[in-house]
C-alpha cells in the first residue's frame, strides 16, 4: 500500500459517520495532490445539510479527503473527552495549497458570480502570479438547494481542458454535491478542491478573516459581522451540532 494512503487510513477520526483526516496540514496537502475529491464541511453543513440532504452526506462519504474545518466540532471533541482532532480550516488549507502550487500545472476555477470571478482572478495574479485565463474559469448557475447536482455544460468544459486541479469556490452544501458529480463523471482523477468561500475571504469579496481569527475558530463571527442577515440564521442553526456530537459521537445521525 502507498505510504500516503496508509497515512490517510491511520490518521483519521470517525465523527458522525464521516472519516475526517486527523493529521498535519503538510500531509493533507500531499494526500490532496494524489487526486480525488477534497471537502471541508462546515459546522452548519454538519448540523443541517448532513441531516436534510442525502446527496450532501453521500458527497462526504465518497470524498477522498475530508478536512476537519469546523472549529465547533473540534472543540466539542476535546471537551467531550473523545479522541481529539486537529482542525485544518478550508482557508488555511487553500493558502498553503496555493503556496505550493506549481504554476505550470493546469487548473480550472468554478466561481459563484462574475464579481468574485474578476476579484479572485486578480488576487491570484497579484499574490501568486497565477494567471487564470477565461477558458479556465466558469461562473456557476444557481444550483438546486437539495438533491443531486448535474451540470453538463461545466463537465464538457472540464473534459476539454483536463485540468490537474479543479478549484470549486461555491458555498457549503452546494460545492460538495457538485464535486461529487465531477468525481463520478470524469474519466480521470484530478484533484477537486471544495474550499468554499476561502478565496473570497482573501480577495476581499467576503469578510476578511485574519490569521489569529481563523486559529481561534472565529471565522464564523467575522462572517456574521460582514453579512448578518445571511450568516446569523445559518450559524445559529449550527449549534445543533453540539447536540448531535454528544448524542451520536462516531455514529451517523442518519441511520
Amino acid at each position: 500500500m502507498d505510504s500516503f494512503l496508509f497515512l490517510k487510513l491511520k490518521s483519521s477520526s470517525r465523527i458522525l459517520g464521516i472519516d475526517f483526516f486527523n493529521g498535519s496540514l503538510v500531509d493533507s496537502i500531499r494526500l490532496a495532490k494524489l487526486g480525488g475529491l477534497v471537502v471541508a464541511p462546515s459546522g452548519p453543513g454538519l448540523a443541517c445539510d448532513l441531516l436534510q440532504c442525502h446527496f450532501y452526506e453521500k458527497s462526504l462519504l465518497k470524498a477522498d479527503l475530508v478536512l476537519p474545518d469546523s472549529g465547533l466540532m473540534c472543540l466539542i471533541q476535546k471537551l467531550s473527552g473523545r479522541k481529539g482532532i486537529e482542525r485544518i480550516s478550508g482557508l488555511k488549507f487553500l493558502q498553503y495549497y496555493l503556496r505550493k502550487f506549481d504554476l505550470e500545472d493546469s487548473s480550472f476555477w468554478i466561481m459563484p458570480n462574475l464579481s468574485q470571478d474578476k476579484a479572485n482572478r486578480l488576487w491570484l495574479l497579484d499574490n501568486y502570479g497565477l494567471n487564470v485565463k477565461d477558458d479556465e474559469t466558469y461562473c456557476a448557475p444557481i444550483y438546486n438547494k437539495s438533491g443531486p447536482i448535474q451540470d453538463v455544460a461545466l463537465l464538457a468544459k472540464i473534459i476539454k481542458k483536463s485540468p490537474k486541479t479543479i478549484f470549486i469556490q461555491l458555498g457549503g452544501g452546494v460545492q460538495e454535491r457538485l464535486g461529487l458529480f465531477l468525481k463520478e463523471n470524469l474519466e480521470y482523477n484530478p484533484t477537486i478542491l471544495c474550499t468554499g468561500a476561502a478565496l473570497a475571504f482573501l480577495s476581499g469579496e467576503q469578510a476578511h478573516i485574519p490569521k489569529w481569527g481563523d486559529q481561534l475558530y472565529l471565522g464564523w463571527l467575522f462572517r456574521c459581522f460582514f453579512s448578518p442577515k445571511l450568516f446569523l440564521p445559518r450559524y445559529v442553526k449550527a449549534f445543533r451540532l453540539v447536540f448531535l456530537l454528544f448524542k451520536y459521537g462516531e455514529k451517523s445521525p442518519t441511520i
